[in-house]
């Protein structure tokens, strides 16, 4: 049990060193408007005060708005919308300095599958985000107790491996060369260890507000994490893996990591029965 368990600290520490995470923080606007309001002052000043400020290393902020209007308005619009954020936030003491961009985006286009709650949508594109990039955290607290990365004899059911070459590329469900090398392991363990079934999760990151699911760039369908996990069930199977062994679920933007946003571009393997 020790050694897998150093394994999935391992596997984690590795990712660590590769991936800077953000956290961030939306404040809404009005139609037209680009004053700060009372709530959104609040909230953001208690996100702010809430944060760790010794691993802040820089501040972006980016504004934008519904797409409503000549792009020209709208630009000028969110860029107003981002310098008084801006404001706002140096009001709660941060230093200027720390703010390393600040940038009006303009209008964000609705996309082609959308159709309903367009006003909803909209009300959630007139916005500003607040980008803190944070520098790595400790060691000891990559930890993920359950997370593992490889599977053995010891395990039970609900354990989750995670592979440190299966983080897919933005917007991705493609396999890559290393994540296809990572899964032959894979293969190899399951078809040694018979009694092992498991459900195949895919994850997404960084969706906006109002959406829990993000589009794949391959197929341009709002199903990124449901396609991710589809590969790898698919590739197992080529594999000889039986498919009566495994499922496979999408499970959108649900089941965040809680570390680095680049770690929740994965698919894990959760054991359902051993």
């Amino acid at each position: 049990m020790i050694k897998k368990w150093v394994s999935g600290i391992l596997l984690l520490m590795s990712f660590g060193l590769f991936a800077q995470e953000e956290i961030v923080q939306s404040i809404y606007f009005q139609t037209n408007k680009s004053d700060v309001e009372a709530k959104y002052a609040t909230e953001l000043l208690n996100f702010i005060q809430k944060t760790d400020s010794t691993r802040v290393e820089s501040i972006e902020i980016f504004g934008y708005c519904d797409d409503v209007g000549k792009d020209d308005y709208n630009r000028k619009l969110s860029t107003e919308r981002a310098n008084k954020v801006k404001a706002e936030i140096t009001k709660s003491g941060i230093k200027s300095k720390i703010i390393v961009t600040i940038e009006g985006k303009g209008r964000i286009l609705i996309d082609d599958d959308i159709e309903e709650n367009l006003p909803e949508i909209r009300s959630k594109n007139r916005r500003v985000d607040v980008v803190l990039n944070m520098k790595p955290q400790p060691e000891e607290d990559l930890k993920i107790p359950g997370v593992y990365a490889m599977f053995d004899k010891e395990n039970i059911v609900g354990d989750r491996i995670m592979l440190s070459d299966m983080i897919f590329e933005r917007g991705s469900s493609k396999l890559t060369l290393k994540s296809k090398n990572q899964l032959d392991k894979m293969a190899r363990m399951l078809l040694k260890n018979k009694n092992i079934n498991i459900e195949i999760q895919g994850h997404v990151c960084c969706t906006p507000p109002n959406h829990k699911e993000a589009i794949d760039k391959g197929t341009k369908k709002r199903k990124l994490s449901h396609n991710r996990a589809e590969a790898v069930y698919k590739y197992l199977i080529l594999k000889k893996v039986p498919k009566a062994r495994m499922t496979f679920k999408g499970y959108g933007n649900t089941k965040p990591l809680g570390k680095s946003p680049e770690l929740d571009r994965r698919v894990e393997l959760v054991i359902t029965k051993v």
